[in-house]
């Protein structure tokens, strides 16, 4: 899980991203501010989603943990999650009370890697102009990654000729 920086209308805003060990997305989310409050609103929506696998058991102890880097709000989301008792059925504090966090600066390349991509699509747009409409093309760019990487049914990784038919078939226009 990382968070990277994004301009919109001349002002930065954070983009929340989680990935799996394989390099998956699991999600997104585009926020105003880089706090605890909004590090603990992504945790808790990738934490509580069915595609979700419950975080790894890392081989130097019998705990799961999620690797992040050094920022202060990760810790603050954590506990945040770990107290907080409103939410009902299999969800995010319960996979919380379950997770450990492993804050090492250089541990979440995969994660550093996959910005690098959304960073190459959104620098030579003219600029987001607001908040919505860049949440909303930041999603269709996180989606068409997705299917790049074979995250879609029916599709598999670096076979373009299957990706251009699922696109297709979803829009009803050909590529």
């Amino acid at each position: 899980m990382d968070e990277t920086y994004i301009e919109i209308k001349g002002a930065w805003k954070y983009l929340y991203r989680a990935v799996d060990s394989a390099g998956n997305t699991l999600d997104f989310m585009l926020s105003a501010k880089r706090d605890g409050k909004a590090a603990a609103r992504f945790l808790r929506e990738v934490l509580k989603a069915q595609h979700t696998q419950t975080p790894r058991v890392s081989r130097y102890a019998s705990f799961e943990e999620l690797t992040v880097d050094k920022n202060a709000a990760y810790p603050v989301a954590m506990e945040t999650l770990k107290s907080d008792k409103t939410t009902l059925a299999v969800s995010a504090e319960q996979r919380a009370e379950e997770t450990e966090l492993r804050q090492i600066k250089y541990l979440n390349n995969i994660i550093e890697q996959d910005h690098r991509n959304i960073k190459r699509i959104v620098k030579p747009m003219m600029g987001l102009k607001s908040f919505n409409s860049a949440r909303r093309t930041l999603s269709g760019i996180e989606a068409i990654r997705m299917i790049r990487k074979g995250q879609a049914k029916r599709v598999n990784k670096g076979d373009s000729v299957s990706q251009m038919k699922f696109i297709e078939e979803l829009f009803g226009v050909s590529a």
